[in-house]
């Protein structure tokens, strides 16, 4: 069987691998995630996620049988990519403009080795109620969003934010599951590899 590595520093894509138990081996590799002049968010998770995958391949010495896995995540209001806010100021405007409104979730899926690349773009629309000042004030003083995508995390204190959800959870925390798993079984790397009770 291949061996799978996961090219991202995320602690929410170790638990979700971990969920679905598949045995994987972290890499770091770092990658330029700056925005090409015109890119749509789309097309802008997608190379971040290969550019992951590959780069977590280059770093490899045996690659006869590794299978890297690489994925990104986006935050999408209005055609706009909303980043992880680089202070107070910009977190506050941030879920401002998610307040009471739909937003997009886009996450990227993908799986290379030296022979193949799969990938796979999942789309979930998140709907917000309303957040009042003080909310989004406390929320930024817990310190969960300085480091997240939009400002917030659908799997921690945000979840109370979230009035809607069509799509995939998963894919919104970091990696969508159920694509994932169909991508895996392309590389003949199976889910629910348990220890065998007799």
């Amino acid at each position: 069987m291949a061996t799978l590595y996961l090219a991202s520093g995320s602690p929410r894509r170790r638990e979700l691998l971990t969920q679905i138990a598949v045995p994987f081996t972290t890499l770091t590799a770092p990658i330029d995630e700056n925005l090409l002049p015109d890119e749509a968010p789309h097309a802008y998770v997608e190379r971040l996620g290969r550019e992951k995958a590959q780069a977590g391949l280059a770093l490899l010495d045996d690659r006869a049988n590794a299978v890297v896995l690489g994925a990104d995540t986006a935050v999408v209001l209005d055609g706009r990519i909303l980043g992880k806010p680089a202070d107070r100021d910009e977190a506050v405007a941030t879920l401002s403009a998610l307040s009471g409104r739909e937003h997009q979730v886009l996450t990227a899926v993908v799986l290379a080795s030296p022979g193949q690349v799969r990938t796979r773009v999942v789309a979930s629309q998140v709907r917000f109620r309303r957040l009042t000042p003080a909310e989004i004030e406390t929320y930024w003083a817990t310190g969960e969003p300085r480091d997240k995508a939009g400002s917030y995390a659908i799997q921690g204190l945000a979840a109370v934010f979230v009035s809607q959800l069509q799509g995939s959870y998963s894919a919104v925390v970091g990696l969508p599951l159920c694509e994932t798993a169909e991508l895996l079984a392309e590389f003949a790397i199976p889910c629910w590899q348990l220890p065998v009770h007799s």
